[in-house]
This record gives C-alpha cells, sequence and structure tokens, in this order.
C-alpha cells in the first residue's frame, strides 16, 4: 500500500473513529483527542500495517490500546476525570504533568531507548504500542519466546539505564 492509499485510506475512517473514540471516552473534546492520537500513531506505525489485511481492525485496535495506555497512566498518576456539566478536571497528584522535569524526564527515556539495537528496540516499541506478543513474533518472523524475552531485557537495559526514573509515571 503507497503512502498516499494509506493516508486516503486512514482519513476515511476519520469519522468511524471519532464515533468509536466516543464509546471510550464519554465526551466529544477527549473523543476527539482520542482519535488524533490513534491517526497519529497510524501514520507514525504505518510500516507495521500488513497490506491485505483489515484496516479497519488494525486502526481500531490502536485506538484501543491508546485509551487502555492512557487510562492507565492517569490511574498511575491519579487524576480523577469529572464528567459534569461543569468539566472539571480534577488532579490528586503531587506534580504537573507539564512540569519541565517531565520534558526532561521524557528527552532521557527516549534518548536511552535510541541506544537499544534493533533487535530489541523494535519489539518494544510495539509492545509498548499494544501489539500483542503473538502479533509481534508474527510480524518480525521470530519464536514467541524470543519476542517475550528481547522485551524483557529491553526493559530491564532502560531501567538500569535510568534509576532514577524506576517510580516515574509516564
Amino acid at each position: 500500500m503507497s503512502t498516499v492509499e494509506f493516508n486516503n485510506t486512514l482519513t476515511s475512517m476519520e469519522s468511524y473513529l471519532l464515533a468509536f473514540a466516543m464509546n471510550y471516552t464519554k465526551n466529544l473534546e477527549d473523543a476527539k483527542d482520542l482519535t488524533q492520537d490513534t491517526m497519529l500513531k497510524a501514520i507514525r506505525y504505518k510500516d507495521y500495517y500488513k497490506p491485505k489485511t483489515n484496516f479497519k481492525a488494525w486502526i481500531f485496535t490502536i485506538m484501543k490500546n491508546t485509551f487502555i495506555n492512557n487510562y492507565r497512566r492517569k490511574v498511575r498518576s491519579n487524576t480523577i476525570f469529572d464528567n459534569s456539566t461543569d468539566m472539571f478536571l480534577l488532579n490528586n497528584s503531587t506534580e504537573n504533568r507539564d512540569s519541565p522535569y517531565n520534558y526532561i524526564a521524557d528527552e532521557e527515556i527516549n534518548a536511552q531507548l535510541e541506544t537499544l539495537t534493533p533487535e530489541y528496540k523494535e519489539p518494544f516499541e510495539m509492545h509498548y504500542l499494544g501489539y500483542k506478543y503473538k502479533e509481534i513474533a508474527e510480524k518480525l518472523d521470530i519464536p514467541l519466546g524470543t519476542v517475550k524475552s528481547r522485551i524483557f531485557i529491553a526493559r530491564k537495559k532502560l531501567m538500569d539505564q535510568l534509576p532514577e526514573y524506576a517510580n516515574y509515571n509516564n
């Protein structure tokens, strides 16, 4: 599938993605954000899409995993959403997500991620995006046990290289 075909297919799915996102978020602005995040991830990782497979299922899986990851991140940072008409956002966290510390931490973590060799980095990134171990094994054409091992080793290497972020919630 060419880049133009991919982009046309993706943009034609936008209204379906927004409707699907509304099922998760129950809020139009949050649904728009989730749709935009999903489309950006799809563009960023379009090389992982296998042509002649179900594009709709692939993009909806990205959305589901993005929503789940965002939800888990919010739970870890003790963020509570109040979907009342006043739309209050209550954050019980002692740290501001947009703080300079968090930007520096994200940059340091991403820099260390770049130091991983492709054999560890690629399965780790796919796992982070929400791919199942079996999907990663099939895409990379490696045994399932190897996928699990490489993701474990990548996680361990990152933790060893970044001990100061042992309790970092990203």
